[in-house]
């Protein structure tokens, strides 16, 4: 255990002190507080409401009468002006009486079309809101008060769905959302890693000095090392961005209403916190055992990057995990190790998966980095043995049975 440790902390202190590694770990906060910047710039502007009126011209009659104001407008809302046609609008629009005027069209009963006109700006959101408050009013004034403020108020539905022993509630964007930023992360990470993996590797082959490593640590305690170092290389990659992303989150959701009530999914976090160290363990297994078996760099990276791909599948279903969590390909994903991180932390937001799942799963991803990593390390004792040959699949496949001779071969065998 302590030749691990050292092997975890001399790997982890050589790629940390990179510079790729450390414009990386800056250069995604640095990103995200320049969203954060743009989107409270954005936000501030967007809020300074025109205290100007809108105007309302009704050509199809449907709406003859005027509602209180009470009745569609909060305190902080602009009026509503009434024109008899289209002309008279115009005018005060040109002459900056109005900010914009809605038409309700003679062919409104058919097309349930209103057009909106503008002089520059459109109007805003908030408006658009207004106005349709407005419609709605008039059409129920004539009901009593307490029917108008229920039928105002609308219907809003409490979507429960307990499934699996975890309660979830539909509707909820902004953990969709955070649970699509960590998988983005892993994404980038998975394909940042096989680089430095692949280089690892090429690097002490080319240089001959894990012979010398052999001579005090097994093959498998150097690559259960390594794997150890980079995945904490990577944890505090992710932590830098995740801890900056939480930051500004909190930063513009005071200026943000789709933010404003968002609470980080602990549980998320911790479910996706014990998929990901199994998980980036077999993509380190499956880097090293591509770089022992290929002698060419180049080779190596476009067979690594098949591999990522592979780990990338559930992002090509990103719409049936809207419209179908549960369905049987939705199921085999979570099951399948290559795939089940990223559709864990998809199908987490929208649905109840249940708890045979994710232990199945996650068991099934275990045991898959270990078994990468123990190949690895057999395969990687032999690539440094046949050092400029690459391992063809007999032979491969002899070394993991350990039926196949492990001795190197000459260059005319």
């Amino acid at each position: 255990m302590r030749n691990i440790w050292l092997v975890a902390r001399n790997e982890y202190a050589r790629m940390a002190r990179r510079r790729s590694f450390i414009l990386a770990t800056l250069g995604v906060p640095l990103l995200i507080l320049g969203v954060m910047g743009v989107s409270i710039l954005v936000s501030i502007r967007s809020d300074r409401p025109d205290p100007r009126p809108i105007g309302f011209v009704d050509l199809a009659a449907a709406y003859p009468t005027l509602a209180p104001r009470q009745a569609y407008a909060g305190d902080n809302d602009v009026t509503v002006r009434v024109f008899a046609a289209d002309e008279a609008a115009r005018a005060a629009l040109a002459a900056g009486e109005i900010q914009a005027y809605y038409i309700i069209p003679q062919d409104y009963e058919t097309s349930h079309r209103v057009q909106a006109r503008y002089w520059k700006t459109a109007p805003s959101s908030r408006v658009d809101a207004l106005f349709r408050r407005f419609l709605r009013a008039s059409l129920v004034q004539d009901q009593p008060e307490d029917v108008q403020m229920q039928l105002l108020r609308g219907v809003t539905f409490d979507a429960r769905m307990v499934k699996g022993g975890r309660p979830v509630e539909g509707g909820n964007e902004a953990e969709f959302v955070f649970a699509l930023v960590l998988s983005m992360f892993f994404v980038f990470v998975v394909m940042a890693s096989g680089g430095y993996l692949l280089r690892a590797v090429s690097t002490e082959k080319e240089n001959r000095t894990v012979e010398v490593m052999f001579t005090s640590v097994s093959p498998l305690q150097l690559i259960a090392g390594k794997a150890l170092g980079l995945m904490a290389v990577a944890l505090t990659q992710i932590g830098v961005w995740v801890v900056t992303l939480l930051v500004a989150a909190g930063v513009v959701s005071r200026f943000v209403d789709f933010l404003r009530d968002f609470v980080v999914p602990w549980n998320l976090a911790g479910v996706m916190l014990l998929y990901f160290l199994p998980t980036y363990a077999l993509v380190a297994g499956m880097m090293i055992l591509i770089g022992s078996v290929f002698t060419d760099m180049q080779q190596s990276q476009q067979i690594a990057g098949v591999i990522n791909m592979v780990f990338m599948v559930p992002i090509f279903f990103l719409m049936l995990v809207f419209t179908s969590p549960n369905s049987p390909l939705m199921v085999a994903l979570t099951l399948i190790p290559t795939t089940a991180f990223l559709t864990v932390a998809l199908r987490w937001a929208v649905t109840a998966i249940p708890a045979w799942q994710l232990i199945v799963g996650w068991l099934g991803v275990v045991a898959t980095a270990m078994f990468s990593l123990w190949v690895a390390a057999r395969v990687f004792r032999i690539g440094m043995l046949q050092y400029g040959q690459n391992l063809d699949l007999r032979r491969l496949v002899g070394i993991v049975t350990g039926r196949g001779a492990v001795a190197p071969r000459g260059p005319h065998a």
